[in-house]
């Protein structure tokens, strides 16, 4: 079987992704668990982000939409690990919710790159890889042990 996570990262490198990661939504933990990483030492699978009641759990998870961060500035407020990821020379951010067939969000694929990295352009190139490779995204989150065992 391919590996989704891989498949979608190897498609997005050339658009510029110095940090990938993606998570899937465990909304019964109220968090999101890593199930890939491009930095395994930085970033490990084991990894969790709470769900807090905040501008990005309201914009992503409840909006549907992608969170766009083009400084450290922007996602500093809400990413509490912002040093870490500016020690990797990330200083933008992308967040694309991917979603279920009944349009829940299932998960998130994160994108860091260098500081306005992000265009309109590029956020919509992503996005269509991103829509392109869900229904393999969703088989492969389909079959995680969100309990962590």
């Amino acid at each position: 079987m391919i590996d989704a996570f891989v498949a979608l990262h190897h498609v997005c490198a050339p658009l510029g992704a110095r940090l990938f990661t993606v998570t899937v939504h465990d909304p019964t933990a109220r968090l999101f668990r890593r199930a890939y990483t491009s930095h395994p030492a930085d970033y490990p699978v084991s990894g969790t982000k709470p769900m807090g009641d905040d501008a990005w759990t309201r914009h992503v998870v409840d909006g549907g939409q992608s969170f766009v961060a083009n400084t450290t500035a922007d996602f500093a407020p809400l990413f509490p690990d912002h040093a870490q990821i500016n020690a990797l020379g990330c200083h933008s951010a992308l967040n694309i919710p991917v979603f279920d067939p009944a349009g829940a969000v299932v998960g998130t694929v994160n994108i860091l790159h260098d500081e306005g990295h992000f265009t309109p352009e590029r956020v919509a190139a992503f996005r269509a890889l991103v829509d392109d490779h869900t229904p393999a995204l969703l088989h492969q989150i389909a079959g995680m042990d969100l309990t962590g065992g």
